[in-house]
């Protein structure tokens, strides 16, 4: 299976014959290409039009990073996979209200569902959930109800706000407190990880999206507007709870992470680099673990079961098999 490749040194990469090389004052590595799906690029990294080229020949995507460590943009291949019978539908499923509003309620039921299994999960271990599964259980039901996204989008946001509300009983080290969401900055260490952790899952399904047909501009649940991608934003809502908030809990209440992994830049909550490569090796761990899945003898990896999900939903626009969001049984 090809691996993500994560650049955190400045420097320099280029083609190099065959393959492609990262460069510094210090050092010189060269990276398998073969093996190669995708470059994060989380340094001051340079790089010409020859790279370019050869990464597109490669099919080779290029994620950046900021100087925070959250994601700045994409540099695609050329699309290989691109349909033009499938970017119609997506389109013409967009401009229907009546089914953007359908793909939309099952992407929040998705969510809904996979957060209320996290929740299942603690509270079978001695949490005290019982009230907050409960909540979120009664606010499910209700997406069926709504004939707006903004109606829909409102409903889980109510969902998110009760959801986080637990994480301080599910977060057993009592030095991260996460007390309420903050975005733009994130203003403490558990909001640091959750920003940084979307970013990295977003990521990830965008890179399984330019492996289908689907076009990944073209979102149901979140805008179509000026910002560049919004499918993989759709997508990210179903497995936020069971990739991203799952390795969040893992990372603190196994203590792999701890408060020298964070540091403050401003009123901005940073993870160092250390703190990101502990997160990035929990994440490609997660990735990478096998689980069944119905209707497929041999078990599939969390990467593939993403992908396959986008397929779903391909299938779904083509009137092929109605769409139904993968629901985690833990």
């Amino acid at each position: 299976m090809k691996k993500s490749i994560y650049i955190f040194s400045n420097g320099t990469i280029r083609r190099d014959e065959n393959t492609i090389s990262i460069v510094n004052d210090n050092d010189k590595k060269f990276i398998p290409i073969e093996n190669t799906s995708e470059i994060y690029m989380f340094g001051e990294v340079t790089f010409n039009t020859k790279l370019l080229t050869y990464l597109s020949e490669k099919g080779i995507i290029i994620h950046y990073f900021n100087y925070y460590g959250y994601y700045s943009g994409t540099i695609f291949p050329r699309q290989h996979l691109s349909s033009g019978a499938v970017i119609l539908n997506q389109v013409s499923y967009y401009l229907d209200m009546e089914k953007r509003l359908q793909i939309a309620k099952l992407i929040e039921h998705g969510s809904a569902i996979n957060i209320i299994a996290n929740l299942k999960y603690y509270y079978n271990r001695g949490r005290s959930l019982a009230e907050e599964i409960e909540k979120i259980s009664r606010l499910n039901d209700t997406f069926d109800e709504q004939t707006t996204i903004n109606s829909l989008m409102l409903i889980e946001a109510n969902i998110r706000e009760i959801y986080y509300s637990t994480f301080d009983k599910i977060i057993a080290d009592k030095n991260f407190r996460f007390e309420h969401r903050t975005k733009r900055p994130p203003q403490n260490n558990v909001n640091s990880l959750i920003s940084f952790i979307n970013s990295m899952l977003y990521t990830t399904v965008l890179s399984e999206i330019y492996k289908t047909h689907m076009d990944p501009r073209i979102g149901y649940l979140h805008e179509t507007n000026f910002r560049r991608f919004t499918l993989n934003l759709d997508v990210s809502e179903i497995f936020k709870p069971i990739i991203g908030d799952r390795i969040i809990f893992k990372l603190l209440n196994e203590k792999i992470i701890d408060a020298s992994n964070f540091k403050n830049i401003g009123n901005i909550v940073n993870i160092n680099e250390s703190g990101k490569k502990k997160i990035i090796q929990e994440l490609d761990n997660k990735l990478s673990t096998t689980i069944s899945y119905p209707g497929i003898m041999h078990k599939i990896s969390y990467k593939r079961l993403i992908r396959l999900e986008i397929y779903k939903l391909e299938k779904h626009i083509l009137g092929d098999m109605a769409y139904k969001p993968y629901k985690s049984n833990w």
